[in-house]
Formats: structure tokens, C-alpha cells, sequence
């Protein structure tokens, strides 16, 4: 268990925004968000980086200069050589930032490195979270769908920071297919870019008209937005220092704000939920994960 200061950190950009549109978000971050770490990068599908390549410079000097720690994320899914390259160009910036590996190919080019560890890494015990401390990893994100029993495993043995997503639409499962093109009726390689039309994602209800999950490319998520302010505390006392906040098309920097506040516990459960409720109207909240129920659940908070 490590005995860091908390650290508020903000995700990579799952969606696919205008690249103009990314580049503002990104620079109102560096200016004014309250934000510790800041990962960057895109994740989901290589296919959307020849539009984000023109403004990483500019992003990551403005992310520098606003006192931001950034660290690059590679991709979920690596299928074919032009996203192997995409791997080695993340990886060939270790001597100037710290690298998040997010599935095994990623974990190989950087072991035996200082990196971070991505939540679609799966750590599920206790001797897979040592193995990949000693591949060099030196801050890991859990998978979202972890219960407090697991997490509290984890934390007791971890040498290293540990970090959880706290808010977001939390990321289930990522696939070769492209179930936005499909869902347009197109093929994966004329897909149109069809998942710009949904900056936070396609909502997926059930047969019943319930909602479920949320389509983003080749990207599977909940609808719901996992919620942890309750929880702040008991992560805390078990030693997970790190919060991490998924970019959504909502005010992030008062999102960051909220979270901030609950953090430093100058604000109550209460009063930061409402406010989080406020920001994201109307939107459903989710914690179940955390509790051991079904994750598209609201729990409230006990512990």
C-alpha cells in the first residue's frame, strides 16, 4: 500500500470528436482544469489518429504548461501493423513521458521501463498485480468492474500507485467489429467516421426499452456513468490514491472540481452528488461494480 498524496487524474478520450473540437477541450483543460495527471492518446481505434496527429504538439505543450502531468495511452486493441506502429510511436516517447500500456503487446515494448498500466489490463489478484510490478509498471488503473473486496486485496500488497475510474461511462469490452458502421449499415473499413455523430457515445437500450449500454466504434460501454464520490473516502483509507475521470462531452472542469472537493473532503457525499447531478442533467449514475451488485446499479453508500 502506498502512502502518496491523492492524485485526480482525467482518462484518455475514448469518443470521437472533431479534431478542432478535441484540441479546445484539451486546451481548457491545461488552463483550467484541477487536475493532477492527464492521459492522452487514443485508444480505441487507430483509424481516428491521422485527424488528432496536427494538434498533439500544441496539446501536449499547452497540457505542460498548465502543470500537467501527461501520460500517453496506447491502444486497447492492436490488429495490424499500422497499429503496431501507433505502439512503437507511443513507446518511443519514454525518455520524455510516461506510457500507458493497454493490452499485452503494449506491456511487452515497455517492460522492463518505468510505465503505467491501463485499466483493459486485466489484474485480478494479487500475484498478476506483482508480476506486472515488477515488469516495470509503476502506476496501474483497475478495471472499473472490480467489487471492494478485490480492490482492497490489491491495495494491501501493491508496492506501486493504484488508481480507479471514479466517473464515466465505464469501459466493458472492445472487439475487431465496428458495431457503430454496423449500426449504420456500414462496413467496418467505409465506416464513415460514423461515431463522431455521438460524442459521449450510442445509447443501447434493452428489447424491454431499458437502457444498457452505450456503443463507441469498436468500443462497448455502460450508459450509465460510474460514480464513486460516496466511495472516495474508503478508496482513500485502503490506499488507492488515484481517481480517474473519463472525458465526456459534459464541463469536465467542474466535473473535476466536484471530484476534487470530495477528495479533499471539503465537501460532503451529498453535496457533491447533487452537484454532479447538476452538471450531468439527468443523466443515470452507476456504482454497482464497486458494491458487488450488477454494475448498472446505484448503490448508496454504506461504507
Amino acid at each position: 500500500m502506498t502512502q502518496n498524496a491523492p492524485t485526480l487524474s482525467l482518462g484518455p478520450l475514448l469518443f470521437n470528436w472533431p479534431a478542432e473540437n478535441m484540441r479546445d477541450f484539451y486546451f481548457r483543460i491545461a488552463d483550467e482544469a484541477d487536475l493532477d495527471i492527464v492521459y492522452f492518446g487514443e485508444v480505441v481505434c487507430a483509424k481516428r489518429r491521422p485527424f488528432q496527429l496536427p494538434f498533439y504538439e500544441a496539446i501536449l505543450e499547452r497540457l505542460a504548461r498548465g502543470g500537467k502531468q501527461v501520460i500517453l495511452s496506447t491502444l486497447q486493441l492492436v490488429m495490424d501493423t499500422k497499429d503496431q506502429q501507433a505502439v512503437a510511436d507511443m513507446v518511443a516517447f519514454t525518455g520524455d513521458y510516461l506510457v500507458e500500456a493497454n493490452d499485452l503487446s503494449s506491456c511487452a515494448a515497455l517492460a522492463g521501463k518505468p510505465h503505467a498500466l491501463g485499466p483493459s489490463v486485466n489484474i485480478y489478484n494479487e500475484d498478476t498485480l506483482r508480476y506486472f510490478e515488477g515488469e516495470g509498471a509503476t502506476r496501474i488503473s483497475l478495471n472499473a468492474e472490480l467489487p471492494v473486496d478485490s480492490l482492497q486485496a490489491l491495495a494491501d500488497v501493491a508496492t506501486v500507485d493504484l488508481e480507479v475510474q471514479a466517473f464515466g461511462r465505464a469501459p466493458l469490452a472492445i472487439s475487431a467489429r465496428c458495431f457503430h458502421a454496423r449500426t449504420h449499415g456500414l462496413a467496418k473499413n467505409g465506416c464513415q467516421y460514423v461515431c463522431e455523430k455521438d460524442l459521449d457515445g450510442l445509447a443501447v437500450d434493452t428489447l424491454d426499452d431499458q437502457p444498457f449500454l452505450a456503443v463507441n466504434g469498436l468500443q462497448t460501454l455502460s450508459q450509465a456513468y460510474l460514480c464513486l464520490l460516496e466511495e472516495i473516502p474508503a478508496l482513500q483509507d485502503m490506499g488507492i490514491i488515484g481517481l480517474r475521470l473519463s472525458p465526456h462531452s459534459c464541463d469536465m472542469v467542474k466535473v473535476s472540481e466536484i471530484y476534487r472537493a470530495r477528495a479533499a473532503r471539503r465537501s460532503s457525499a451529498t453535496e457533491t452528488l447533487e452537484a454532479l447531478k447538476a452538471v450531468l442533467n439527468g443523466q443515470p449514475l452507476a456504482n454497482g461494480f464497486f458494491h458487488g451488485e450488477e454494475g448498472l446499479k446505484y448503490v448508496a453508500s454504506h461504507i
